[in-house]
This record gives C-alpha cells, structure tokens and sequence, in this order.
C-alpha cells in the first residue's frame, strides 16, 4: 500500500496537466494557464495574462458562440455553481494570420472565497477532429455509430442545459421581482444563499448574500430573531409572524427605524432531519399598520369631538330655553347659538381639525351673527394658531359679544363701531400670552346689567376656563369693553 505524499505542488501539477486549463477572474481577465492550454491555443503566456478572455480570443458579440460563453461565465459568477457547455464552435487565430474553424467542449468551474466566486477554472477540450470524422462520414453516407452517438449525446445534454438555464433565468427573475421580501438563510450560522430585491430594500440596501446574519443584521440578531430562526431551523416546526415590530437600519449605519411585517419562517429540508435552512418570506406592513393606528386615532378623536359638541349643545339648550324667556325668542337665541358653533366647525373641517387661525375664529364668528353689519367690526393683529377646542369656544365667547352689540351696544344702532385687537408675546414653556381686546364706540350708553345673563357667563366663565385666562368686562358710558388676557399651547403648522 503506497504512503500519501506529506504535501503535493499543486501548481507544478496543474503546469503538467496534459489537460488545458485557464484561470479567470470573475471579470473575464486571465490570471494563468497550464502548458497544455499554451499549445491549444497557439499563444504565448505573456500574450494572455491581464487580458479578457473575450479581448485575447476576439468573437463577433452577437454570434451564437460569443452568447454562449457568455452566459455561462455569467451563470457561474451568479450561481457559485459549475457550468458545462458540450459543443461550441469557436474559431481561434492563427499565429500566421487568419482563423482557423474550431470546437470545443469546455467545463467552468467555480473557485470560492467565503462564499463569493473567487475565480473560474476552464477545462477546455479541442474536439474539432472528432466533429470533422462526424461530419465526413455523414456527407459520405457512412455510420459513425460511436462517434454520431457521442455527438448526439453531446447535443442532447447542450440542449437541456441550455433549456434548464432558461427556466433557471425565469425563476430568478420572479424571484427578484417578487412584491414581497424572500431570503434563503442555510446552515447554523444562518448565512444568506439568496434575497430579493424587496428584501435588500427593506435592509436599506445590504449587500447580505454569503454573510452569516449576526454579520449582515446585527440589529435583529439583538432582538431574538436569530434565535427564532435556530428554533425553526432545529424543530423543522414554522413560524407566522403577524405585524410583527422590527427595528431595522433604514440605511447601512444609519438609525434603527421601525417597521411592521408579515412573514413566514418555513424550515428547508427532507423529513426526518435537520432542516438544512430557512425559508423567509413576507410583506412589509408599515404603511398598513400606520393606517390602520390612524384611523383609530380619527375614530377616537370623534368620539370625543362628538362628545364635547353634544355638551356645548346641551349647554346652550338648557341655558336658551329657560321659564323667564319667551318660546320664541329662546328658539331664535339657540339658532344664532347653533349657526355660530356650526361656522366655528365648518372652519376647523376646513382644516382637518388640526388648528385653525386667530383672526379667521373672530372673522368667520362676527360673519355668522352679525351678517351685513360685519363691516363695521375691524380685526387686527397677528394671526397665530389655535387649538380646535380653543377655537370653538372663542367663537362662542365672541358670537356673545357680537350677539350683546346688535342688541344693546355699537351695533344697535346705525353708526356704531367695534373695535377688535389682539396682541402675543414670545413663547415661554410652549404657552403664548396673547390679548384680545373688543371695544364698541358709538352706540347708546351703556350701564352694569343687574344680572348675569348665560351670554357674559359664557364669556366671564366658559371662555376663561377653556384658555386660562382672565376676563374683564367693562361697561362703560361710551361701550362695552372686553379684555382676554389668555395663555395658549403653541401650535406647529
């Protein structure tokens, strides 16, 4: 029995092999060859090293032989995986000038580096002769049995490789173009064999492929995913995942952002063993999740909306319809009550019930009431942001006051006047001090009511509590006076 040689010069064996071969880079550039590929091909070493494959032996690029050779490089460098092409004609140049016509068998084999094709290894067999002894003795009507029997093998092998490259291609691509994320994960380091493009995108565009998921998402290692990935991997059992939360990177090395998905982990492998891998596949939910949180929030926000209008509604009823107000007057002083809180929501609808402005509150409550006699109300001043609740009960407080005009002050008359101002500090603690001021000349004198009345309650009360503010009215000789001094939450456009 022959002892095993205690180390092998795999380069000077790969020198003598009477075999050609040629070493690629996943570029097509050729790093070496053996002697048999220099006699092969007619050419000198230094006549190849550093050059394409395709710039050292030169074809028309739209030739069935080119796309060939092409092909199968590329499926190689994409695949990690061996490639054979059975019969290829590809004709070489002469030392002398011109080409000379021939065939080829040639096999590629991949060299890997962690998972990354490093190299290609071509084995190149010059079968010329034989395919000339074929064509010779068909033209002559003889029977090459074995040789015709080898061709058509050859042919038949070519034809389903090329065919299973094509369906090979077609299942790549509805892999890649998949609307949900897919990944295939393998071994217990849960490396990455394949993603798709919706898988890259929700990793921020990772390069993954090759990397254990400890390297390539170190976030959701953090967070228990790998070791779901191990339990389904060791009980072969799947996992379903609904709007599951993840924390992933947005970008490479940007912040955590949070994201919602859907996924299956579905264990790869024969029964009765290990699963192999993993099979990982799902929909990213974010948007839908987000939704569906707004939409609870909307629904939420209308309940109490609804809640706090039937209040100011149930307010102003019991305080318009009372035993010392006629049936009629009650019904027209809850109407005016009711157009004003309708102006004040139809301005907030207007703006989705975010905010809505100073100015255009007061506006729009004086348009409601006073009607034609609006333009003798003049508004100045900035016109900050309000809160929706604030906003409604302002307009409440000022159709009070423009309601009180009409029918005992400024605008009682023909000639009369309002005056509106408002003013606002600085911010401090988020809070704005603001004043509105409304002062009425030039209607009949004016003199302190014997009694509070639900309209200078509303004012003197409702108002202050809503704002926390202070109210002030003064009914002088000349018109009443109203000052609010108020603090409002500021509010972002």
């Amino acid at each position: 029995m022959l002892a095993r040689p205690a180390s092998i010069d795999f380069e000077a064996l790969f020198g003598a092999s009477p075999n050609p071969y040629v070493l690629l880079a996943p570029d097509l550039t050729i790093a070496t060859m053996n002697e048999a590929y220099l006699a092969t091909t007619m050419r000198e070493r230094d006549d190849l090293i550093g050059r394409s494959i395709f710039e050292a032996f030169p074809s028309d690029p739209d030739s069935d032989s080119h796309q060939l050779l092409q092909n199968s490089f590329e499926r190689v460098v994409r695949t990690g995986e061996r490639d054979e092409i059975a019969l290829i004609r590809y004709d070489i140049e002469q030392p002398s000038g011109g080409f000379e016509e021939r065939y080829w068998s040639a096999t590629h084999t991949p060299l890997l580096d962690v998972g990354k094709v490093a190299y290609i290894l071509q084995h190149t067999v010059d079968v010329t002769e034989l395919h000339r002894l074929r064509t010779f003795a068909a033209e002559a009507g003889h029977h090459a049995r074995e040789e015709s029997g080898v061709f058509q093998r050859a042919n038949a092998v070519q034809e389903a490789n090329q065919s299973l490259a094509e369906e090979t291609q077609r299942l790549r691509a509805m892999f890649e173009q998949a609307p949900g994320f897919v990944a295939v994960l393998a071994g217990p380091d849960q490396r990455f064999q394949l993603a798709n493009a919706a898988y890259r995108r929700l990793v921020g565009g990772r390069d993954v492929i090759g990397k254990a998921i400890s390297e390539a998402l170190p976030e959701v290692v953090e967070q228990g995913f790998a070791d779901l990935l191990d339990q389904v991997r060791t009980s072969r059992e799947a996992y379903i995942g609904r709007g599951v939360s993840v924390m992933l990177e947005a970008e490479s090395g940007g912040p955590l952002e949070e994201r919602f998905l859907d996924f299956i982990y579905q264990p790869i492998g024969t029964e009765n063993e290990e699963a192999s891998g993993v099979f990982v596949q799902g929909h990213d939910v974010t948007e839908q999740r987000r939704a569906e949180d707004h939409q609870r929030l909307l629904i939420n926000e209308l309940n109490h909306r609804v809640k706090n209008t039937l209040s100011i509604v149930q307010a102003l009823a019991m305080q318009s319809f009372n035993d010392r107000v006629e049936p009629a007057a009650a019904r027209e002083t809850f109407d005016a009550r009711l157009n004003a809180l309708s102006a004040a929501h139809n301005l907030l609808t207007m703006e989705n019930w975010e905010s809505a402005g100073l100015l255009e509150t007061i506006e729009t409550s004086v348009a409601a009431t006073a009607g034609a006699n609006a333009a003798r109300v003049s508004i100045c001043g900035p016109d900050i942001l309000l809160a929706p609740q604030t906003a409604v009960s302002l307009a409440m407080a000022i159709h009070e006051l423009c309601t009180n005009a009409i029918k005992y002050g400024a605008l009682s008359n023909e000639s009369g006047t309002v005056d509106v101002r408002c003013a606002a500090s600085s911010a401090v603690d988020n809070l704005l001090d603001v004043a509105i001021e409304w002062t009425e000349e030039g209607g009949p004198a004016v003199s302190t009511p014997s009694r509070r009345g639900f309209g200078t309650r509303l004012i003197e009360r409702g108002l202050s509590a809503e704002l926390r503010s202070q109210v002030t009215l003064d009914f002088r000789e000349t018109g009443l006076k109203c000052t609010i001094l108020a603090k409002l939450p500021t509010v972002s456009e």
